[in-house]
């Protein structure tokens, strides 16, 4: 069974990120999403808990009758040898590691993993979509359905905004 690694921060999951994931299972058995900046909340950047952002995707998971995969966080430590540490130490058995971001990647590949770069779809991205909240524009069409239920519940929107 073949298992890959997919990092991100997830702030939000959007509709790119759901596509990745179903590509990766095209290729893979099972995925493990990882949760990156797992430590951060309540900033600009990251203004969702790691706890949140596993309730957002598990509820798309489910909406999308996807359940080849797990959840892991990862916090950041500010030091690529001891990030990759803690990756290679915490998560077994991992044949590719998948990530839109070339810092990760490189760090990665630096220390023995296959990786893989992800293409973007649509030049779609969490930040742009916290832009487009914090300035109350249209942020729904770029979020699975459960995405913008689970923002409404938790006054996402309204945290967003006080943030920028």
């Amino acid at each position: 069974m073949t298992r890959a690694l997919f990092i991100g921060r997830f702030q939000p999951l959007h509709k790119a990120h759901l596509e990745v994931i179903k590509n990766i299972l095209k290729e893979n058995d099972k995925i493990v999403i990882a949760i990156g900046s797992s430590q951060e909340s309540n900033t600009k950047e990251n203004p969702f808990s790691a706890e949140e952002r596993r309730e957002m995707i598990n509820a798309v998971m489910k909406a999308d009758k996807i359940e080849n995969y797990d959840i892991v966080e990862i916090p950041d430590f500010f030091d690529d040898e001891k990030w990759c540490g803690y990756i290679k130490s915490n998560i077994k058995n991992i044949e590719a590691a998948y990530s839109g971001n070339n810092v990760v990647l490189s760090c990665l590949k630096s220390r023995g993993f296959n990786v893989k770069k992800i293409k973007l779809i649509d030049d779609l991205n969490s930040t742009k979509i916290r832009e487009k909240i914090a300035k109350g524009g249209n942020w729904r069409e770029n979020v699975p359905v459960e995405i913008i239920k689970f923002i409404e519940k938790v006054k996402g929107v309204e945290r967003i905004k006080s943030l920028y």
